[in-house]
């Protein structure tokens, strides 16, 4: 416990859902955690420290650079510097799914722009401030989804699949700088958004749940732990790596 002393975190898309229990999983460590959502954090961070950790909201729309940067410099004003980012904000929920020929360049492009142009931008402007600090880490989450080929979902997909390179690129780029990025790829997870969801096309959690070697829901909390080992020092000498949390649907 408390691996996280003495650290900040920035966990994006955090007011609920995934984002939320990397919030608490990284403040339960003894990280300082921002709560960044376009969404109020503050349930979160009353729950954070109700719980006796340490913890701030922040809206910010990763997507709008002027918005990272103010969140940016709202983190370091009240906690000091940064040393870990997830990239968790994403749409996933919010977009349908439908075949290719019906998908939008609206819609392209919104996805894109959060799901790939978000995680870009807080890389852009955190990575300065963890140089400062001698290092850092910064998580991205993709999906099972991108290590599996799956259909009528291609513009998420292949935003999903952007982070996997994304990653691997950065990690050659920042190693010199002491800075571990590493992907963590989750299974269909049952977030409350997610458990609102009607439009199953291409299969819905049973479909899911029968491609597992643990068949059971995957909930928010099974990928905590991997959140904070990918944050810690027991993983200074990983970088460029995806970790698969899904109870063994993509084996890779």
């Amino acid at each position: 416990m408390e691996r996280l002393v003495g650290k900040t975190a920035i966990v994006t898309g955090a007011a609920q859902g995934i984002g939320a229990a990397f919030a608490g999983g990284l403040a339960r460590e003894g990280a300082k955690v921002a709560v960044w959502d376009v969404d109020s954090g503050d349930a979160v961070v009353d729950q954070i420290r109700a719980a006796g950790g340490e913890a701030m909201a922040v809206i910010a729309d990763v997507a709008d650079e002027a918005s990272v940067q103010a969140a940016i410099a709202a983190t370091i004003s009240a906690f000091g510097g940064i040393n870990i980012l997830v990239n968790n904000a994403a749409l996933f929920t919010q977009v349908q799914r439908k075949p290719v020929t019906e998908i939008s360049v609206e819609e392209w492009d919104r996805v894109a722009a959060v799901n790939i142009r978000g995680p870009w931008l807080c890389c852009k402007h955190a990575v300065p401030q963890m140089r400062e600090a001698g290092g850092g880490k910064i998580i991205n989450i993709s999906s099972g989804r991108a290590l599996k080929g799956k259909g009528f979902f291609l513009h998420y997909d292949a935003s999903k699949a952007a982070i996997l390179g994304m990653t691997r690129s950065l990690a050659r780029e920042l190693g010199d700088d002491n800075i571990c990025v590493n992907t963590i790829a989750p299974g269909s997870t049952m977030s409350e958004n997610v458990l609102k969801r009607q439009n199953w096309m291409g299969g819905g959690p049973e479909t899911t749940l029968q491609s597992r070697a643990i068949k059971r829901p995957e909930v928010p909390e099974d990928l905590v732990g991997a959140c904070i080992f990918l944050a810690s020092s027991d993983s200074d000498f990983i970088t460029g790596q995806t970790l698969v949390v899904d109870g063994g649907s993509a084996m890779v």
